[in-house]
C-alpha cells in the first residue's frame, strides 16, 4: 500500500473530526441560546461534503488493508461521533503502517 493512502485517511481524519466539533458547538449555540442559525447550517454543510470525502478515503484504506466489515463500519462510522475520529485514527495507524510499501514508519509531530 502507498504512504499516500494512509497519509490522505489522516488528514481527512482531523478534518472531519475538527469540523465536527464545530458543528456541535454551533449547535449548542442555535439550540441553546437561539443564535447562529446561518452559522450552523454553512458549517453542516461543510461537515456534510468534508464526511462524504473522509468516507471515500477511509473506504479505500480498508479495502486496501483488507479490514472485515465489522472494522471497516466501526471506521467510517467514527467520523460522526464527537472525538472519536481522533481515537479510531490513532488505532488505525498503528495497525496499517506495517502494510506501508516503503517500509519506514510514520513520524507524527506532537
Amino acid at each position: 500500500m502507498k504512504r499516500s493512502v494512509l497519509t490522505r485517511y489522516r488528514v481527512m481524519a482531523y478534518v472531519t473530526a475538527v469540523m465536527l466539533l464545530v458543528l456541535c458547538t454551533c449547535m449548542v449555540f442555535k439550540y441553546g441560546f437561539d443564535m447562529g442559525k446561518d452559522l450552523t447550517l454553512v458549517v453542516s454543510q461543510i461537515h456534510g461534503v468534508l464526511y462524504i470525502i473522509y468516507l471515500i478515503f477511509a473506504f479505500d484504506l480498508g479495502s486496501k488493508a483488507k479490514w472485515p466489515v465489522g472494522k471497516l463500519l466501526w471506521v467510517l462510522i467514527s467520523g460522526t461521533i464527537p472525538t472519536a475520529a481522533f481515537f479510531v485514527e490513532r488505532k488505525v495507524v498503528r495497525e496499517v503502517e506495517p502494510l506501508v510499501a516503503d517500509g519506514s514508519p510514520v513520524t507524527v509531530e506532537a
